[in-house]
């Protein structure tokens, strides 16, 4: 679905379009690395056939897109998405501090740390309040999800809208029932599974045969390092992901989102059937979301639920959550507002 010039005629993942790899450096000296897929040139064509939705050199422009990945991901996970997207607007994905190419120093995985390093990407591309820049909308990907509504509460003046794609809308303790020593547990690949590199990409294929293609791989082999022997390591070290575990424990959903004015759309995905217990919980969960944003006088979520899908939405799901992306572009750029800062 579309809004205005936001409105997607773009229906395959098929673009051979490659993004170019930048690093920004922070004042603190960290360096964090991001992927920038482009501006849709290719739609403000002239020439484009009357009733075609894209941008007309006419129009204004598209707020941009900045993508976040969850807990032990890359820039690369969001890569079927991005490639719908590119084609409607400017797309950056970057890799959190700790992850990917981005430096790991031994502090900083706070949400509000983290949350401050997504602006600063933003600001290095002219963009949000602080530079004087449009405002962008932001997806983020489970613990991402957090991260994005913790920068659109810091900014809001900086961020038009908020996807939160199966994450950012519950307390992660009561969803796990675990701890974050049990959650950290869970998550452990076991050993075969980091015996080689080709043993890691046949675990990563086999979650869905159907969707494993060129970028799956990229993504794959960007999460994990050659150790001796031939075994291979996660990037992020174990000190980095007990830090990033306690901050996605520590949120709190409903007094993060009850302070994000722009529209947010949260896209579940639904593993499970509906008289599945955890299923009950985590619709109870998005009920208390839209009750505190309703008690803080702001419009409720869009839900959108995806049922049979894996957490992993941009890979299993990317065209709908490509269409969904766009809808938000157009009803982010309609309630957009330019209003002071208070942070």
């Amino acid at each position: 679905m579309g809004i205005g010039p936001y409105a997607s005629h773009v229906t395959s993942g098929e673009h051979a379009a490659e993004p170019e790899s930048f690093v920004i450096r922070l004042q603190s000296g960290e360096r964090l690395h991001y992927l920038d897929w482009g501006a849709p040139g290719a739609l403000r064509d002239p020439s484009r056939e009357p009733g075609d939705p894209s941008i007309a050199p006419g129009d204004p422009p598209p707020l941009p897109l900045v993508l976040v990945h969850g807990i032990a991901q890359t820039a690369w996970s969001w890569a079927p998405v991005a490639r719908r997207m590119c084609a409607v607007t400017r797309v950056l994905a970057l890799d959190l501090r700790g992850h990917g190419l981005s430096d790991a120093p031994r502090s900083g995985y706070d949400l509000e740390t983290l949350a401050l390093d997504v602006l600063t990407v933003m600001s290095g591309n002219g963009w949000g309040v602080d530079v004087g820049g449009p405002p962008a909308v932001l997806a983020g990907h489970g613990f991402g999800a957090q991260i994005c509504v913790t920068a659109a509460a810091s900014r809001p003046g900086s961020v038009a809208g908020v996807a939160l794609l199966d994450g950012g809308w519950e307390e992660v303790g009561e969803q796990t029932r675990s701890t974050p020593a049990e959650f950290l547990a869970t998550i452990a690949e076991p050993p075969e599974v980091l015996a080689s590199m080709d043993a890691f990409l046949a675990d990563r294929r086999d979650f869905d045969p159907g969707t494993w293609d060129s970028d799956q791989e990229r993504a794959a082999r960007a999460q994990v390092d050659q150790k001796h022997a031939g075994h291979v390591g996660s990037v992020v070290r174990a000190g980095v992901l007990r830090q990033v575990v306690d901050a996605m424990f520590a949120y709190q959903p409903l007094e993060a989102l009850a302070k994000v004015a722009a529209p947010v759309v949260i896209l579940v995905a639904e593993a499970a059937t509906a008289d599945d217990e955890d299923e009950r919980e985590r619709r109870l969960a998005l009920v208390d979301v839209t009750r505190a944003r309703g008690e803080a006088a702001l419009p409720p979520p869009r839900v959108v639920r995806f049922p049979g899908a894996g957490h992993n939405l941009m890979r299993y799901r990317a065209a709908e959550v490509a269409d969904e992306l766009t809808a938000l572009l157009g009803s982010a750029a309609t309630s957009a507002r330019t209003p002071d800062d208070p942070a």
